[in-house]
């Protein structure tokens, strides 16, 4: 795969960093979870990553981490600004040691500014990048994305985005480097296009009543008879006739622009006539824009699904997306394939990786500096 043979060190925090750590896992990278002695509740993320537990409040303890990185290429940091400097592990004294390392720092808003200190979400992410501006409808409250847009897009897509940066840079100067990703200035990059495009005519109006963000009948969801809703992106005139063509709604009077209140009622009504099985055969030879909103639990098993490849069911049955961007010669493999590992697992074989004598890992271990799930390999 692609970065076979790049060391990452995860430390464990919340979706964002697992995010950025199970795609470069995905694409080959060896990465190693770095969790705390009292393991989190919420891993989901792990599949394909060796975990080693650590005690980071001992000077034994974080030797360990200090010897990891110094034998690592990238080091994930998700912690608050300031936090891996306490432990003694900020990146003045590990890139010293390791002038390789690319040191990768996650954080709601980055390293510097007035909030940086602060705790917050993804929605305190989006508000703060001006994009959540732009998510209400009927002068309502805006309506939150999942946490989409900060935490995983804005943050754990873009700092791997950055890590692979960094890493091909390297690959000329032979230096590691400092990234400073903040999910909200991520957040606000993610949406440049959004920023660029205020004075098109397609922002003419307030949010919720513009061609994109639910103003008009042609770039809406409907529901069906059977509970279920049908996407409609039909923009372009000649989409926008294909779709009424489906309908059977004359074009003379429901007009794509202008008396949008009347064609939405009007559309609302007729495709509570057919279940949603009934309106992907009749669009389905015509090209109106016009798809399924398929269940996150069906999606792999849906006949209208992207492609075969496009998802695969874990060992518990849960429905995983397999690698994008799909590459020809060096694709990625999920790691979701692999099994959830436990706390502590592979902390015995990173010791051992490490040098770390057999005397001195039963030490470690006795002493609650690292735990390890068996002492049987030691």
């Amino acid at each position: 795969m692609a970065l076979k043979g790049v060391k990452v060190v995860e430390m464990m925090g919340l979706a964002p960093g697992p995010l950025c750590g199970t795609l470069l896992a995905d694409f080959g990278a060896t990465v190693t979870v770095v969790q705390k002695m009292n393991p989190s509740p919420f891993d989901v993320m792990s599949n394909g990553k060796r975990m080693i537990s650590v005690n980071l409040k001992t000077e034994e303890g974080v030797n360990v981490i200090k010897k990891l990185c110094a034998n690592s290429d990238v080091l994930l940091d998700t912690f608050r600004p300031g936090v891996m400097e306490k432990l003694g592990l900020g990146p003045e004294y590990l890139m010293k040691e390791n002038s390789r390392l690319i040191y990768a720092r996650l954080t709601g808003y980055g390293q510097d500014g007035f909030y940086k200190n602060k705790a917050g979400h993804d929605i305190n992410y989006v508000a703060m990048s001006g994009i959540l501006s732009l998510l209400g409808k009927n002068r309502q409250p805006p309506t939150p994305p999942l946490n989409l847009l900060s935490d995983f897009a804005g943050g754990g897509v873009l700092c791997a985005l950055g890590i692979l940066l960094a890493l091909f840079e390297r690959t000329k100067s032979g230096k590691g480097q400092i990234i400073d990703t903040s999910m909200t200035e991520g957040a606000a990059y993610i949406g440049k296009w959004l920023f660029k495009s205020r004075e098109l005519p397609i922002w003419s109006g307030e949010p919720g009543t513009n061609a994109l963000d639910g103003g008009f009948a042609c770039y809406q969801s409907y529901k069906t008879k059977d509970g279920k809703f049908m996407a409609v992106g039909a923009l372009e005139p000649q989409f926008y006739s294909n779709f009424l063509k489906g309908l059977e709604l004359p074009e003379d009077e429901y007009p794509q622009v202008g008396n949008n209140e009347h064609c939405k009622k009007t559309i609302q009504e007729v495709f509570l006539k057919k279940t949603q099985e009934e309106w992907c055969q009749i669009f389905e030879n015509l090209d109106a824009c016009v798809t399924p909103v398929v269940n996150i639990d069906e999606v792999d098993k849906h006949k209208f699904r992207v492609s075969d490849s496009a998802f695969r069911r874990d060992a518990d049955g849960v429905v995983v997306p397999e690698p994008a961007p799909k590459m020809s010669r060096t694709p990625g493999i999920s790691s979701s394939h692999k099994p959830l590992p436990v706390p502590g697992q592979h902390t015995i074989e990173i010791l051992r990786e490490l040098r770390y004598s057999k005397v001195d890992i039963e030490e470690l271990i006795k002493n609650q500096h690292v735990y390890a799930v068996t002492k049987s390999n030691i």
